[in-house]
């Protein structure tokens, strides 16, 4: 059987590791061609070591320059966006997973896309700002697999089925490590407190979005877009067993749930063995007898980014972007120290309700309303 030969974007993240981790568990399945992150040198040069694939990109000009020096290295070092494209496109490349956070893959994705290259998808910025130009780009059903869990677990729920049978989305949310807090304990919150996640093992920035919900609302944008289903048709629900990822309800008044552990390595071998089933399990075997799963709604008023996300799912336009920028900058501002937790979200509300601008014509445009949003929202926090 022909192995797929796998590029892997965002290789040094959490979700990325998942995928490489796959790949350690089924190597007669999947053959790493490619590596990429923005400047984690020791990290991508010890899985280089571990994987040999033929080209490695950093991003950073820097880092890849210090690359080239790591011992024992064979693999071709190439630096910077334009290098992502240009091997997301290549003919020895069969299946791209992008993993990086950020807009710097938006390239790489589109690139792949146009090239008819299966793609596994865990980068919410380029859907949410950019899918309006990106979805246009797939060519055959199920080229793009969505690896978040929640969107992996929606994907699998739906498969073949068209999506006019799909009546509502439900998506699933831990509710983080503060669900059971106060206004006055939120307002205490510290990076250290945000950064502890009670389920994933995640970075800092999507920690404290998961802490604030505003991953949660991120996640309904972006499946707005993946699963062409409008905003009033799309919530999300407390579930903080974490063992449910995504609820379809059809139009006959039924549903489909998926369930597993909170593990990565599941929605990620889902979408790599794609349309087969991994031989076996990548990761533990959750146990059903005895397990509770209890389901409540988010407290939206202690909780406002969930709120701005779905006032921004419902008004469009330009808003998607402007959150996912607005947002950027708060939360680098409350890692910092800058700004407490609960200003996250009156800086983002700040960003939405000021613009006055108008809707993105084309991705460029986008992109840059993605920035302003990171640029006003900066000023807010600098003001406060």
């Amino acid at each position: 059987m022909k192995k797929i030969r796998l590029f892997v974007i965002g290789c040094t993240g959490s979700v990325g590791r998942s995928i490489l981790d796959v790949c350690r568990t089924f190597p007669e399945y999947f053959e790493v061609r490619a590596l990429a992150a923005r400047s984690s040198v020791e990290e991508i040069g010890r899985l280089s070591l571990e994987f040999n694939p033929n080209r490695v990109i950093l991003t950073d000009p820097g880092g890849a320059e210090r690359l080239r020096s790591f011992p024992g290295l064979q693999a071709e070092v190439l630096a910077g966006e334009d290098a992502l494209e240009e091997t997301a496109a290549s003919p020895d490349i069969d299946h791209v997973a992008v993993a990086s956070s950020g807009t710097g893959a938006i390239g790489a994705l589109a690139a792949a896309l146009k090239n008819g290259k299966d793609v596994s998808l865990a980068n919410k910025e380029s859907i949410v700002a950019a899918g309006e130009w990106i979805m246009p780009l797939i060519s055959g059903p199920r080229q793009l697999r969505p690896l978040d869990s929640e969107h992996n677990a929606v994907w699998q729920c739906i498969g073949d089925r068209p999506l006019s049978q799909v009546a509502k989305i439900t998506l699933t949310a831990s509710g983080g490590p503060f669900r059971n807090f106060s206004a006055e304990e939120l307002d205490k919150v510290t990076p250290a407190m945000a950064v502890n996640h009670p389920v994933w093992n995640m970075g800092a920035k999507i920690s404290v979005d998961s802490a604030t919900l505003m991953n949660k609302g991120i996640e309904i944008l972006e499946a707005m877009t993946l699963f062409s289903v409008p905003a009033d048709r799309i919530d999300a629900v407390i579930c903080p067993e974490s063992f449910v990822h995504g609820i379809v309800e059809f139009t006959d008044g039924s549903f489909l749930m998926s369930a597993s552990e909170p593990d990565m390595r599941l929605p990620c071998a889902s979408a790599l063995f794609y349309p087969r089933r991994s031989p076996f399990p990548p990761a533990r075997t959750a146990e059903i007898a005895g397990r509770t799963v209890t389901f409540s709604r988010p407290d939206e008023k202690l909780f406002p980014c969930l709120a701005l996300a779905k006032e921004a799912a419902r008004r469009g336009g330009p808003f998607p972007a402007l959150l996912i920028g607005a947002d950027e900058a708060a939360v680098e501002y409350f890692l910092r120290g800058e700004i407490r937790f609960t200003d996250i979200p009156s800086a983002v509300e700040s960003v939405l309700e000021g613009w006055r601008g108008g809707s993105p014509k084309s991705l460029d445009e986008a992109l840059a309303i993605l920035e302003e949003g990171k640029n006003l929202a900066a000023e807010f926090c600098r003001r406060i």
